[in-house]
């Protein structure tokens, strides 16, 4: 439903074009809205207007106005005096009805989005109600979530709807307290590439830094060309989403198709990680290690077990790198300069940050 504010906007906005003082009414004679203080306009007087059959009324220095939902009398305004009072009061009485029907369209529409979203709806649902609210089910569809590193979740939703505010077939919803989703449309029949997603993704992601001056997360799932399949796409995204959390931290973008190895270690029992890593690492399996160690790690892994590009991006003479790399080989017994053992290592890696993910769910 349309907010008081919404509607205090709206008369301020044509106060200030007409000069014109106007006060918006619900129906128990209370005050929604006003440009101006006046007690001749009594509860009593709104409910006997309300109950008329009249669409418009003089009373005393005011001209009132009904404003209708579908039929049904949801305000009264009154237009306060002047010559121009009657045309303005009908202005400003079409203008809030106007208000009215766009903020219903909305929340029907977003309604529609979180059920089909949430599978809340049958297969026949769907279409119906797709076409009462005049959406294209012949589109394909990708789901994008937006997550703000601060608990700025009321103006990122604002701020997305904002800027999806014009665009015909895109919608912007929310089932939850924490993420905002965006409900992306294409031709169905034009290819759309993992690169297009990126930059939609990108521009989300530049667009909250921008404007809510913090960081976020996007994930977003495959391409669906069937309506129904929707909610596929979102599961696929908020997947995306917690894998990219456990196993890539720093990357502010993250794609359900681009997952790689991270995807096979999420869907893993626990019981199998601890198996893994007593096998890797034998009964003393390392809770973590020091960040000298995991930043040496990571960039030596980052240039393909290369020693000497890695010494240089690094900053350090090739044979402290190489200390360094022997002093793991000591407490882990892996050699990360052979590629089975580098592989092995990078897993564990993978699967220990998994396996606090998982502790730390569990509380």
């Amino acid at each position: 439903m349309i907010t008081n504010q919404t509607i205090q906007k709206c008369i301020d906005s044509i106060k200030g074009c007409s000069k014109t003082d106007l006060c918006v009414f619900e129906m128990n004679g209370n005050v929604a809205a006003s440009t101006f203080v006046s007690e001749d306009i009594t509860p009593d007087v709104i409910r006997s207007f309300a109950e008329s059959l009249a669409d418009s009324q003089q009373i005393m220095d005011y001209e009132l106005f009904k404003i209708c939902r579908e039929s049904e009398t949801v305000y009264i305004l009154a237009a306060k005096g002047g010559a121009e009072s009657r045309m303005i009061g009908q202005i400003a009485a079409s203008q809030i009805e106007q208000l009215i029907e766009a903020y219903r369209e909305r929340f029907d529409h977003n309604n529609f989005f979180q059920n089909l979203l949430l599978d809340n709806m049958l297969s026949v649902d769907i279409y119906n109600q797709a076409k009462k609210l005049r959406i294209d089910t012949g589109l394909a569809r990708v789901i994008f979530v937006i997550e703000p590193q601060t608990e700025k979740e009321s103006g990122c939703l604002e701020l997305m709807r904002n800027l999806y505010a014009g665009a015909e077939n895109d919608y912007i919803t929310a089932v939850d307290e924490r993420n905002v989703i965006l409900v992306k449309s294409f031709k169905a029949d034009e290819p759309v590439t993992e690169e297009e997603l990126k930059e939609v993704a990108r521009m989300l992601v530049d667009t909250v830094n921008t404007e809510l001056m913090t960081g976020a997360k996007v994930a977003y799932g495959a391409l669906e060309s069937d309506i129904k399949k929707a909610s596929q796409s979102y599961k696929e995204a908020k997947m995306a989403l917690e894998v990219g959390r456990v196993f890539y931290p720093d990357k502010e973008i993250v794609g359900y198709n681009s997952l790689g190895i991270g995807r096979l270690i999420y869907q893993l029992q626990p019981t199998l990680c601890d198996i893994f890593l007593h096998e890797v690492f034998g009964e003393e399996i390392p809770e973590s290690f020091d960040d000298e160690t995991l930043v040496t790690v990571n960039k030596f892994f980052e240039n393909s077990l290369n020693v000497s590009e890695t010494s240089r991006q690094l900053f350090v003479h090739r044979n402290t790198l190489v200390y360094r790399i022997e002093k793991l080989q000591k407490v882990t017994g892996l050699d990360i300069r052979d590629f089975d053992d580098a592989l092995t290592l990078k897993i564990a890696l993978m699967v220990m940050d998994y396996m606090r993910y998982v502790r730390t769910r569990e509380f």
